[in-house]
């Protein structure tokens, strides 16, 4: 991130009231866990060649076809 725009923000924040602040933090923390949440879903997609190696195998459906 440029320094220019984290001198902004802190600029902003000390003339920001509280309660306009926890909005500001609320949604910076949802921003954050929906980044997370992509990158789970990345990294599950591209593991899913090397154990579908493990999973797509007939032992593997039998030991699951009782669900």
């Amino acid at each position: 991130m440029s320094r220019n725009i984290r001198d902004q923000l802190l600029q902003e924040i000390e003339k920001t009231p509280d309660s306009t602040l926890k909005e500001v933090l609320d949604f910076l923390l949802f921003i954050k866990s929906r980044e997370l949440q992509q990158e789970q879903v990345e990294i599950s997609l591209l593991s899913e060649p090397s154990l579908a190696e493990d999973w797509l195998t007939s032992e593997e459906d039998e030991a699951w076809q009782h669900l």
